[in-house]
Formats: C-alpha cells, structure tokens, sequence
C-alpha cells in the first residue's frame, strides 16, 4: 500500500447509523488492520483521465460512478444496489496535495461524490480520503445489497485520513460506500488506495468488545470540537 500522509490537530466528529441485523456492529478500522491478503486499488491502474473505471479480480469486480440509483446518499432501497449511469462520473486525476497521486475524483474536480459498487459483499473496506481543510465536512456511507444505510462517518481529520469499516462479526455485507461533501470542505476532496477484503484472511477482525478508541455504528452519535485551520492549493 502506498503511504499516506496523516495531519493532526483533530478530533472525530462521527454520524452513525444502524445496520439491519441485530447482531451486526460496524466498527472502525485502522490502516494497520487490514493483512497483505487484502486486496487495493492505487489508481495508478490506469492512465489519468480514465473516467468510471472498473478493476476486476477474478470472478468479481469493483465499479465506480457519482452515485447510486436513488439519488446522492438515498438508494433506492429494497433493490440490489446499483450505480447510477446518470451521475456525474468519477475520474482518476493528479493531485498535488496527495503525496501518492494519482487519485479517484468526483466531477467537478475534487468537489463531486464518488460511489463505490463491489460485486461481491466486502467483511471490511478502507481508504485515504483527502486533502481535508475542515473537520467533519465529507462523509462516507457505508451500504447492504438492498440499499440500507449500514452506518456512516464524517472526516475527524485535516490533510489525508484514512477511512476503515468492517463488521465485528467478520460477515461480508458492505456492497457499496458512497463518499461525498456535507458540509464545508473548502478545497475538495479524492479518494485513494481503495483497499477491502472479503474474510478475516484480509484484515483483522476487530474484538467483540471495542477499545476505547473504536467506533461502534449503532445508531448513536460521538461529536468532538476541533479548532485550527490548513490552506494549500491542489495541482
């Protein structure tokens, strides 16, 4: 995995939601949780400006596009979740407040949402989101194969921040992620190094109960105050 560059001065403000099984708990994942059977994506895969791209792995894929078939942050709900070829594409594009540019960018560049669609239920998925200026502007959703919101973040960060979610049971059902600016975020955001795996062989299973610092998405609400600001222009 490539390295990611990491800015401090933050603390988590989180959005949670609550998955459909009751004996399902999303939990946060750190980058040190996922193992080198997990698979990634740099998007250096293809050439800059390649638009929507699709990597296949074996006899399942992961797609990507604006949004989902329902809307920016509603999928349609009770149907498998499926892109939406209506929606502002994705893009792969340089980025020069990322130290490992290429990245994955909605339209408009660094401002539009990216949706993540795997083929195949994923136990965990992570990512470097960024080039954060704002602490809890840009969320990332996490949903099932009919469209239910399993759970969802804001960014706690400034600069790049890595993104985790996995299941404490160690059960594939995340289908799709979908991220995209809620609030302020003055200079955008891309995502990069898309890493996910589908068992407990690709990332560790995190402990039934949390440590202080993990999050549980149960429908409740952690909310931290974060104060200090970061300018920088993006190439």
């Amino acid at each position: 995995m490539k390295k990611k560059l990491l800015a401090s001065l933050a603390v988590g403000v989180f959005s949670l939601g609550m998955i459909g099984s009751a004996n399902a708990a999303l939990v946060d994942l750190a980058a040190g949780s996922f193992t080198p059977a997990a698979s990634v994506i740099t998007f250096s895969e293809y050439s800059l400006g390649t638009t929507n791209p699709v990597y296949n792995f074996g006899t399942y894929s992961v797609s990507f596009d604006g949004y989902f078939m329902g809307g920016l942050g509603t999928p349609t709900v009770g149907v498998p979740l499926a892109l939406d070829a209506a929606a502002p594409n994705t893009f792969i594009t340089s980025d020069g407040a990322n130290p490992t540019s290429p990245v994955l960018s909605g339209t408009p560049r660094f401002a539009g949402s990216v949706a993540v669609l795997f083929s195949q239920d994923v136990a965990a998925v992570g990512l470097d989101g960024g080039y954060f200026d704002a602490i809890g502007g840009t969320t990332i959703a996490a949903y099932d194969r009919l469209g239910h919101l399993i759970g969802s973040i804001t960014n706690s960060q400034y600069g790049i921040e890595f993104f985790g979610l996995g299941d404490s049971s160690g059960n594939a059902v995340i289908a799709g992620i979908q991220f995209y600016i809620t609030g302020s975020e003055p200079a955008g955001y891309a995502i990069d190094n898309l890493t996910f795996a589908f068992d407990e062989r690709g990332y560790i299973t995190p402990n039934a109960v949390p440590e202080p610092s993990t999050m549980i998405l149960l429908g409740i609400g952690i909310a931290g105050v974060a104060a200090g600001s970061r300018f920088r222009r993006k190439n």
